[in-house]
C-alpha cells in the first residue's frame, strides 16, 4: 500500500485501543540545578516558579498533569527541529516514550552520541551523568499501530533514520481525525517499540508511576548504563547505531575532560 492512500478516512479505519505505560528518561539535574544558586528551599521554590513563568503556558487541559508530563505540550515557542511527528515552527507536541526502559536507554544513549557527534571537539565526560527515568499510564481507543498490517507495509518510511517528511504527513492526517496516538518501531532498538502520544488527554493517572536513577557512562569503547534500584546493566557497543549517518563520522577515541 502505498503512502498516499492514507488519507483521514483509511487511517480512521485503522484505529485500535492502546493503554499501558511508556518510560522517558531526563538529566536528574532538573531540580538540583536551581538548588546550587539558592540559599533556602524557599528561595528555591520562588526561584523555579520565576523560570516558569517565563516558560511557555501549559495548556489548561494540561495543567493537572505532574510537570514531566505536561512540559512536551507547551505552547507558544517554536520548536526549532523537526522530529519523527511533528513539524519545526509553532506547532502541537508530542509526547515521545518509549515502550520498556531498556528501549527508553537505547533511545537517550544514542542521541547522547549524537551530541558528541556533531561536537568532535568535545572530550568524553569524566563521570557518568545521571539520569531521571519515570514511566506514565495511558489510554486509549484512538491510536495506530504502525508495527501491524496493514500500516506495516511503509515501514521502510516510517523508520527512516533521518527523512521525517512520512511520518510528520501522517501525524498531521492523524490529528485531523482525532487519533491521539502512534506505536512505531525503534529505529535505535531492533527489538523495542516507541509511542508518539499527540495529546496529554490521553495520560490516565496524573502522575508519573515509577521512578528509576540510571547512570550513564560514555567512552571509546561505547556506552554503559547502570540502574542500581532494581539493578539492571545495559551496555552498547561502537557499531550499536552505525545504522545512523549522522553518527558515521563519530570520533570514538577523542580523550576525556
Amino acid at each position: 500500500m502505498s503512502l498516499a492512500i492514507w488519507t483521514p478516512a483509511a487511517l480512521s479505519s485503522e484505529a485500535i485501543g492502546l493503554d499501558g505505560t511508556c518510560w522517558r528518561m531526563v538529566e536528574a539535574q532538573h531540580h538540583v540545578s536551581t538548588l546550587k544558586l539558592v540559599d533556602t528551599l524557599d528561595e528555591q521554590t520562588l526561584l523555579e516558579q520565576l523560570i516558569e513563568d517565563t516558560k511557555p503556558h501549559i495548556p489548561l487541559e494540561c495543567r493537572h498533569l505532574h510537570y514531566l508530563l505536561a512540559t512536551p505540550f507547551r505552547y507558544g515557542s517554536v520548536y526549532p527541529y523537526g522530529s519523527r511527528f511533528r513539524r519545526a515552527g509553532r506547532t502541537l507536541g508530542v509526547y515521545y516514550a518509549a515502550a520498556t526502559i531498556a528501549t527508553a536507554v537505547a533511545e537517550m544513549s544514542f542521541y547522547r552520541l549524537l551530541f558528541f557527534a556533531e561536537s568532535p571537539d568535545t572530550p568524553w565526560p569524566r563521570d557518568a551523568a545521571e539520569y531521571t527515568a519515570f514511566s506514565a499510564a495511558y489510554r486509549t481507543d484512538r491510536a495506530l499501530d504502525l508495527t501491524r498490517p496493514p500500516l506495516d507495509s511503509n515501514k521502510g518510511a516510517w523508520t527512516h533514520p533521518t527523512d521525517y517528511v512520512a511520518t510528520q504527513a501522517l501525524a498531521d492526517t492523524a490529528r485531523e481525525t482525532g487519533l491521539k496516538a502512534i506505536r512505531y518501531q525503534s529505529v535505535r532498538d531492533p527489538d523495542g517499540k516507541n509511542l508518539a502520544l499527540l495529546t496529554c488527554t490521553i495520560f490516565n493517572n496524573p502522575q508519573p508511576m515509577e521512578w528509576q536513577t540510571w547512570r550513564v557512562r560514555l567512552s571509546a569503547s561505547g556506552v554503559q548504563a547502570l540502574c542500581e534500584f532494581p539493578p539492571r546493566r545495559i551496555g552498547f557497543e561502537r557499531t550499536a547505531f552505525a545504522g545512523d549517518p549522522r553518527l558515521a563520522a563519530l570520533n570514538w577515541d577523542r580523550g576525556k575532560g
